[in-house]
């Protein structure tokens, strides 16, 4: 006979289930994964192949006149090569600014369109770390992009027997010309961003923020009497831009550029000091407000 107590009890089963005994990895593993993962998306890797087509063209696009130079200097046998290492980086400056509105929107808006943000953040890894992952990720994508051809230019004029001392101090000019563009161009790229969940208007925002802001400087410029070499106070209308920011610089930073009146200058030694303000406040204030964006998430 059974009795109530025993109709109503309760049989546990063991049925092999086992909890998980294996190491934990925690906050650092978890931000290297999503830097690399990030990284891995900015190139389009992991994804369609059609995911794959912009950002290899954009790199192709900025490798491609450098091939073309070096075969220029190694078959007319010139002295050197047809452009220096950080002027190659301003002429060609659209590609790798197309490459941060396509990709900028990939790291940061897909994760707020499909709300899963706060799944990152259930893990180890903080607010904090997922935006550094991000930023950094951001960073290395586009130096890649931007070092790509000076690494094809100075092959190219070892091949050719230019003197080495002389381009590899001009390569790690080039270098540092590429770290400012790729660390401003990450911080406000990726701020904008991450105001928008939807990418098209994350691409437009960028591409436009860029074009105007360096559009305004030239008109500044010219308004201010920039084509008279005499009028040096003209070129702190390039503040306005940050492409131009970085080029007047780094030109000025280091003597580049002197004997080429279209060459970009921030204006004089007081310049370069405010100029260098400039970019780090940008820089920074931009990584800031990013992080800032995300306490709300």
């Amino acid at each position: 006979m059974t009795t109530r107590s025993d109709a109503h009890g309760g049989v546990i089963h063991d049925i092999g289930y086992r909890p998980y005994t294996g190491p934990r990895l925690g906050r650092r593993y978890a931000t290297r994964s999503l830097y690399v993962q990030s990284l891995r998306a900015a190139f389009g890797l992991g994804r369609s192949g059609k995911s794959k087509v912009l950002p290899f063209l954009l790199l192709g696009g900025m490798a491609a006149p450098s091939l073309a130079m070096l075969a220029i200097a190694l078959f007319t046998q010139q002295s050197q090569m047809p452009r220096d290492y950080a002027d190659y980086l301003a002429t060609f400056s659209v590609l790798p600014q197309i490459f941060l509105a396509a990709q900028a929107p990939v790291l940061m808006s897909r994760d707020l369109r499909h709300h899963v943000v706060p799944l990152y953040f259930s893990r180890p890894a903080t607010r904090g770390d997922y935006v550094a992952a991000k930023f950094a990720a951001m960073s290395s994508a586009l130096m890649i992009v931007l070092s790509l051809p000076l690494l094809l230019l100075f092959t190219g004029a070892m091949l050719a027997k230019f003197p080495v001392g002389d381009n590899l101090v001009h390569l790690l000019y080039g270098l540092v010309a590429a770290l400012l563009y790729a660390l401003l161009y990450s911080a406000l790229g990726l701020l904008i961003a991450a105001l928008t969940p939807r990418r098209g208007f994350g691409v437009a925002a960028i591409m436009g923020t860029l074009m105007i802001s360096l559009a305004l400087a030239n008109i500044t410029y010219a308004l201010n009497g920039g084509f008279d070499p005499s009028r040096t106070s003209a070129s702190w209308a390039f503040l306005i831009s940050p492409s131009a920011l970085v080029e007047a610089l780094v030109n000025q930073l280091f003597g580049l550029g002197t004997d080429s009146p279209s060459a970009l200058h921030a204006p004089g030694g007081a310049g370069a000091a405010v100029f260098t303000a400039v970019l780090l406040a940008l820089t920074a204030g931009g990584y800031a407000l990013t992080l800032r964006r995300y306490r709300n998430v």
